[in-house]
């Protein structure tokens, strides 16, 4: 065993180091372990050796540590650790629920004030609305304007449901 594999080892557990980092998020701790792994194989190269053989390390980590971690990320991201489902309407997801299409262009009243949400009675149902950043009283008739994602926005209507 020649005098170089020490520092090359230690570069190899930097190597594994940087890898855990990757794929087991530390907060750091890791990325902190990594680097003092290849300072110190740096410094017991330049020590040790000759500043020559130490520059070649240290270009190697220059190119070496940025490519590992844009190929790791790459990888990462293709792997099965990772949620690679996308969320769509075409996958039968849906954000909206469709009976609450229903309430569009209703009226109703409210049952709490709106300070712009609360509850109102609309058809006989208690349901959750808000208004476009208007206060209304309790009491008041209201008109379901619109239905946007899970919200029934409605506004205040002068005639009496």
């Amino acid at each position: 065993m020649n005098g170089l594999s020490y520092p090359i080892i230690l570069q190899l557990a930097g190597i594994v180091v940087i890898i855990a980092e990757i794929i087991l998020p530390s907060g750091g701790l890791l990325t902190v372990l990594a680097i003092g792994v290849f300072g110190y194989s740096l410094f017991v190269v330049f020590t040790q050796f000759s500043a020559m053989i130490g520059a070649v390390f240290l270009a190697l980590d220059v190119v070496m540590i940025p490519t590992l971690v844009i190929v790791g990320l790459k990888m990462l991201a293709k792997s099965p650790v990772t949620l690679r489902t996308v969320l769509s309407s075409a996958n039968g997801v849906i954000s909206q629920n469709p009976t609450m299409e229903q309430y569009l262009g209703k009226s109703g009243r409210t049952i709490s004030n709106l300070r712009p949400s609360g509850t109102a009675y609309i058809e006989g149902k208690r349901v959750d609305v808000v208004t476009q950043g208007e206060y209304i009283e309790k009491e008041t008739a209201i008109i379901v304007h619109d239905v946007t994602g899970n919200q029934i926005i409605v506004k205040a209507t002068k005639i009496d449901a």
